[in-house]
């Protein structure tokens, strides 16, 4: 049975996500910092058929992080899917600040949320992923991460974001040819909020796609209001 790891699990799109992939037979993995709502995440995808189960890690620890990954592996076996995705939590050093007012200080949790978090994920699984020749890493960010300039308020964000997009671009351009396949997906959209195209489980088959047929480096979902 292939396995799905997702890095920023909570009630939103990465549930659809995991229902998505769990319904094509994925085992998951979830991580986010709270192992209760974990719990509670893996209790309603067992209540769907998906084999889950949660393991808390914040993503700003890279030890923490490093070994639910393998505790995800311990328990469901080798990684097929990587999917981070995290969600920032309601923390003052992550608060928006515009870029005419940017600082490094202002910056720094942003790398280590972003960058520093999907670059430690992607370590746990890139040495199985390409010593077997297959596998899938798909980075999610907000859509200033490739389009900077469509909200010069979050500015700090903007540069966190778009550090793991170019590691993404990089890491799909080294890794193709080793069978591993890399993407990145820039989501301007408020989800949850219009029309079927915002909703989680619209954009969960987004991510099967591109899964699936395997096919660029980017890949954007707009649906803006």
């Amino acid at each position: 049975m292939p396995t799905i790891a997702i890095i920023g699990a909570g009630p939103g799109l990465s549930q659809s996500i995991a229902k998505r992939f769990g319904r094509e037979g994925f085992s998951v993995g979830l991580v986010s910092r709270t192992q209760t709502k974990l719990d509670a995440l893996a209790q309603e995808l067992g209540s769907h058929g998906v084999e889950a189960a949660g393991f808390a890690a914040d993503v700003t620890d890279p030890a923490a992080l490093a070994a639910a990954i393998a505790r995800i592996t311990e328990r469901f076996g080798e990684i097929d899917v990587l999917s981070f995705s995290p969600s920032a939590p309601a923390d003052a050093a992550l608060a928006p600040v515009a870029v005419t007012e940017l600082t490094l200080e202002a910056v720094r949790p942003q790398l280590d949320f972003y960058l520093g978090g999907g670059l430690t994920a992607a370590q746990q699984v890139l040495p199985a992923m390409t010593g077997r020749g297959s596998g899938t890493i798909l980075f999610s960010t907000g859509g200033t991460s490739a389009n900077p300039g469509m909200m010069p308020a979050f500015g700090n964000i903007a540069v966190g974001a778009g550090a793991l997009r170019n590691y993404a671009l990089s890491l799909h351009a080294a890794v193709a040819e080793q069978g591993v396949y890399v993407a990145h997906v820039p989501l301007s959209v408020w989800i949850g909020h219009g029309g079927p195209e915002t909703q989680p489980d619209t954009i969960a088959e987004h991510y099967w796609t591109i899964h699936t047929k395997r096919e660029g480096a980017e890949h954007p979902y707009v649906a803006m209001p």
